[in-house]
């Protein structure tokens, strides 16, 4: 059994075991694309590398069997920036979007195509739980919302967007209807105290996040009753003030305390809540001269001075947000400022780095072509777009909201939380655009009943073509063409169909990018859709 050393770890391993087993029983993390446990190794991705160190060399660890006295190194800098150039050539003709452009113009990130096929399905309450993952007063948002998602939709420019904030409203309404409210779950207590200055749309929202990480929050506001700008500048025809209430208390019942007619500065010093409370946040809406005065926070024209990755002022514990930092004056944007400033508190409150929330990893396709959108347009729903009057009592029916919910085109990558090339794009920090060129076309072939392909996602690991092969496939697949024109495709011109007639839920659950995919990976519950555009599933009754 040879024995080898991997970044000055001692390992043994079974003759015939590769340096990639070996670093696997070390609990090593080489990333590895075109190699699957049971197949043959390709090589061709190159994002295993790494370096014998006696011999000067790199090689690939999947294909490369350990052998005695071997020194490998796997772990340092030249050989994450070789495996990072490699990420990075992949990324470089890679067609499609991470996740959809409507989730990423959305100031909160929400996850809308999510919630569309669960308001397809009729899933309402699992919408609600993602609408509010991220978004601390939906309803209210879904009457006030510029709509600044629906303009990313790729959908907008040919019958109009997906009516995305009245979906949102049509299931915060829903969910606002029943006796319990839904209640995202609360970590238990932490101890830690934060005073919020200003009960608007970001000192609720920021209320809102802190309190399920199992903060204590004290909201302080000068005026009788909370809602900030919500309710003392927009008109009640367009936002209703019991749904404004009902959307406080949720808030509320979650643990806030609100402390009303108490204004910094006269009522209480900001320096007594520093001493009262583990951090303050200053959540004002625009600040006066005389409120910069109060505070001791230095100001800008804009407002008052924050480090803008940590929302940190120059006073130890204290953080600004929203539109006490920058005029905005859009509601969606003061409610994402809440979601981050929290994540940046509860960062402190944990004693750990100040970096604010995670930001994964994306890639966009960019702006396709009419003949592109025509391709996402073939299974998507028929019908056009619904609206109605934002300052409306009755929002969409629930025949309505499916409907529109069915119109999406289902841009975001059906694979993304299980991508590795994202996973790993994401770990060693590629840039996406480093060796960007000319982007190929964008194809989805939805011919198979089971998967969808986008040979645009393809980097020709070849997995699918071995698991076809040793299936029994009468036709599979194979590589077809040469140079930077090979692509993988069913013989003969043949459709996926064809090619697929026995292993095409092995090859999609196989693909390391999302080149192949589970159709059900892009539709939660289709198989209960009526008509449902990405499978063609009908109701038990037809």
């Amino acid at each position: 059994m040879p024995r080898l050393v991997i970044d000055n770890c001692e390992i043994e391993v079974p003759r015939g075991s590769t340096i990639l087993d070996a670093a696997d029983k070390l609990g090593l993390d080489i990333p590895v694309l075109c190699f699957a446990d049971g197949y043959r190794p390709s090589t061709s991705c190159m994002v295993c590398l790494v370096k014998l160190k006696d011999e000067n060399r790199l090689v690939p660890s999947c294909a490369t069997l350990a052998e005695e006295g071997m020194r490998v190194e796997s772990e340092t800098e030249e050989v994450h920036q070789i495996r990072r150039s490699a990420l990075e050539l992949l990324l470089s003709d890679h067609v499609g979007d991470c996740i959809a452009p409507c989730q990423s113009a959305c100031p909160a990130h929400m996850d809308i195509p999510l919630m569309l096929r669960q308001v397809a399905a009729g899933e309402l309450q699992e919408a609600i739980v993602t609408v509010k993952r991220d978004i601390a007063l939906p309803a209210v948002l879904g009457r006030v919302c510029p709509e600044l998602c629906e303009r990313a939709c790729r959908r907008h420019g040919v019958d109009g967007a997906a009516s995305i904030c009245l979906l949102k409203r049509y299931v915060a309404d829903v969910d606002l209807a029943l006796e319990n409210p839904y209640l995202p779950p609360c970590k238990p207590g932490s101890g830690k105290k934060v005073a919020i200055i200003g009960a608007g749309p970001t000192g609720l929202s920021a209320a809102y996040h802190l309190l399920q990480e199992g903060h204590a929050c004290t909201l302080f506001d000068s005026r009788d009753r909370p809602g900030g700008m919500l309710r003392y500048e927009i008109d009640e025809h367009t936002l209703p003030r019991q749904v404004l209430d009902a959307e406080i208390a949720v808030i509320e019942k979650m643990g806030a305390c609100f402390r009303m007619n108490t204004r910094i500065g006269s009522d209480i010093s900001l320096a007594d809540l520093q001493k009262d409370f583990d951090a303050v946040l200053v959540a004002l809406g625009p600040v006066s001269q005389g409120d910069v005065d109060d505070l001791g926070v230095p100001a800008t024209s804009e407002g008052l001075q924050i480090d803008i990755k940590t929302h940190e002022t120059s006073l130890p514990g204290v953080f600004a947000a929203g539109d006490a930092v920058r005029h905005s004056r859009l509601v969606v944007r003061s409610v994402a400022d809440g979601k981050t400033v929290a994540a940046c508190i509860d960062q402190y409150l944990s004693g750990v780095s100040i970096t604010g929330p995670s930001r994964s990893f994306t890639i966009h396709a960019g702006r396709l072509s009419d003949d592109e959108i025509d391709v996402l347009m073939i299974e998507a729903g028929p019908m056009g777009r619904t609206t109605i009057t934002r300052n409306t009592t009755e929002g969409l029916s629930s025949e309505q909201a499916r409907a529109e919910a069915l119109r999406c085109l289902h841009c975001d990558c059906g694979k993304r939380d299980h991508c590795k090339l994202r996973k790993y794009a994401e770990i060693y920090g590629a840039r996406a655009n480093r060796y960007r060129s000319e982007r190929k076309t964008f194809e989805r072939h939805l011919q198979h009943a089971d998967v969808i392909y986008e040979p645009g996602k393809c980097i020709l690991c070849g997995l699918c073509i071995q698991i076809a092969e040793d299936a029994g496939e009468p036709l599979g697949l194979t590589f077809v063409n040469r140079g930077f024109n090979v692509r993988v495709d069913v013989p003969f011109s043949r459709s996926l169909a064809d090619g697929l007639k026995l292993v095409a839920q092995q090859c999609a659950q196989a693909c390391p990018t999302g080149a192949l995919v589970l159709r059900t990976e892009t539709c939660e519950r289709a198989d209960i859709c009526n008509t449902c555009p990405n499978t063609g599933a009908r109701d038990k009754d037809d």
